[in-house]
């Protein structure tokens, strides 16, 4: 197997002075890359701001032999972004990976959710991960190597009450990684999504009123019990690191993919189409109603890999049996 080194890298960590940015890291400067320890310092609801989360893991990092620089910039302004890049170029000359993980939760029921806690979360996780992105993919693709990973959600994929701020911004990371995904891969930047649940001080955010609201996915809440996970170590961030340091490492080949850590199962997460339906004849709803047994049949299925594929699968679908990916 191979070691994963990263001596000679140097990583960018947003929100690394806690929690899973925290974990993220601890492990890459174990493993010999120079760390830029991003963080601002709020609370879990992105309320004050502090420099001692950021200033504890680099001196942490410094008591074990590793290299790292605090940085107490905002990734939620353009100048906040480029200030982060630019401590790890001022610091250690150059940057190869970025791991976008700064946020906070601020929840409230979907009708009740005002402009403000729309936009501040917006802000830090979409917002701010495009601030950062873009001036790190300038010096990634300058210099013919680059990692990137983002920190989306299952909120965002599969939902979660109380969270529409949350996972539309969540979501749009998926939107955000794919596209660098294709405009690097021919110039060695890499970019991927992770969907990590773990137990940190944003559970301690969750209201968990919306119960209430969406009975169905409370049961659920209640028959895993909302407590349990503090008896269950997999759900530690450390438990998720693993996978992020595999993502960024050298040796990976991995791009535009998603993949969750959860409970200690580690797994790939795709978007598929179904084959669908098909006809050169103009349908009518009522057309697409009585044929919608087959538009939502999954077990024939392709994923595409740009709107481009999908038409593409799609023309292919029409002249062959059986389903073929591009």
């Amino acid at each position: 197997m191979t070691t994963r080194n990263f001596e000679g890298r140097v990583a960018v960590v947003t929100g690394a002075g806690v929690g899973l940015g925290r974990a993220y890291a601890l492990e890459l400067a174990r493993r010999g890359c120079r760390v830029v320890v991003n963080d601002i310092g709020g609370s879990g609801a992105g309320v004050g701001s502090s420099r001692s989360p950021a200033d504890a893991v680099v001196a942490e990092i410094a008591a074990a032999q590793g290299s790292a620089v605090a940085s107490y910039d905002t990734v939620a302004t353009r100048a906040g972004g480029r200030a982060i890049v630019d401590a790890a170029l001022d610091t250690f000359g150059r940057l190869d990976i970025v791991i976008s993980n700064a946020g906070f939760l601020r929840n409230a029921r979907f009708e009740d959710m005002t402009d403000d806690e729309f936009d501040a979360i917006i802000d830090v996780h979409l917002k701010g991960a495009f601030y950062v992105g873009q001036p790190a993919f300038a010096v990634m693709k300058r210099q013919g190597y680059g990692r990137f990973l983002f920190t989306a959600s299952s909120s965002g994929m599969f939902g979660h009450p109380w969270q529409v701020n949350y996972g539309s911004a969540k979501a749009g990371l998926f939107g955000l990684s794919n596209v660098i995904a294709l405009e690097g891969k021919d110039h060695g930047v890499l970019s991927n999504a992770i969907m990590p649940i773990a137990r940190t001080r944003l559970g301690d955010e969750i209201d968990w009123a919306w119960k209430n609201d969406a009975s169905e996915v409370g049961a659920i809440v209640d028959e895993l019990g909302v407590a349990s996970s503090a008896s269950r170590p997999w759900f530690g961030p450390e438990w998720v690191a693993p996978l992020a340091i595999r993502l960024v490492s050298e040796d990976s080949t991995v791009t535009q993919g998603i993949f969750s850590a959860v409970n200690g199962r580690y797994a790939r997460v795709f978007v598929g189409a179904a084959e669908g339906w098909k006809t050169r004849d103009l349908p009518s709803a009522e057309d697409l109603a009585a044929h919608w047994g087959e538009i939502c049949d999954v077990s024939r299925f392709d994923e595409p890999k740009s709107v481009y594929e999908e038409v593409l699968m799609v023309e292919k679908a029409f002249n062959r049996d059986e389903p073929v990916s591009v």
